[in-house]
């Protein structure tokens, strides 16, 4: 910038003394050489000044370029990372990734955990099934049990696995007789027996 305030100050002396030389021709009495002259340093000194504000204007745009590409220049030095912002960016990112893999490990674990508490409630559902069905069939059973007891009168007894046993029973329930078989005889001996008894 200096270089270039410099040479406009040459070239503003140089335009003044072309000024000068321009009076001092026109005063001396040499006629047409001198005229000619003068034509000639007025047409030098209009180039001059041409010559000078193109460069100017030179001047300006390429100062204005340096001034566009300073700003970019210090914008992008603002805009980048130091070594120690990057290491700490890199180590921040290297814990994410390794809590990262920790949750996808525990989530693993969480998921087989899921799974295997979704066997286990099938496996309950199941047998809470089985359980009803179980009691629906004991409720059938017993029901079954009580209806014939209530035609037959006789009550069996279910405890005693070794032989046919059980009880002849009144209207109310009670028990009167109490009758005991041998499971070696024939069934329709039993049946005979327990008709006389009734």
């Amino acid at each position: 910038m200096a270089a270039d305030a410099g040479r406009r100050v040459e070239v503003a002396n140089l335009l003044s003394l072309g000024d000068d030389l321009i009076g001092v021709l026109l005063d001396t009495k040499d006629g047409e050489s001198l005229g000619q002259a003068g034509e000639r340093a007025l047409m030098l000194r209009s180039a001059c000044r041409s010559e000078s504000g193109d460069l100017e204007l030179q001047v300006k745009e390429y100062q204005e370029k340096i001034n566009s590409c300073k700003e970019k220049i210090d914008k992008a030095k603002s805009e980048t990372v130091t070594d120690e912002e990057l290491n700490t960016l890199q180590n921040e990112m290297e814990e994410k990734l390794q809590s990262e893999q920790q949750l996808r490990q525990e989530l693993r674990a969480l998921s087989g955990e899921l799974d295997n508490l979704d066997l286990q409630r099938a496996s309950i559902e199941e047998r809470k099934d089985a359980v009803k069905k179980k009691e629906k069939d004991l409720l059938k059973a017993q029901s079954m049990l009580s209806m014939c007891v209530s035609v037959t009168n006789i009550m069996p007894n279910f405890e005693d696995r070794d032989k046919i046993s059980g009880y002849i029973v009144d209207k109310n329930k009670k028990k009167l007789d109490k009758f005991e078989f041998e499971k070696t005889m024939p069934p329709v001996e039993i049946c005979d027996k327990l008709w006389k008894v009734v």
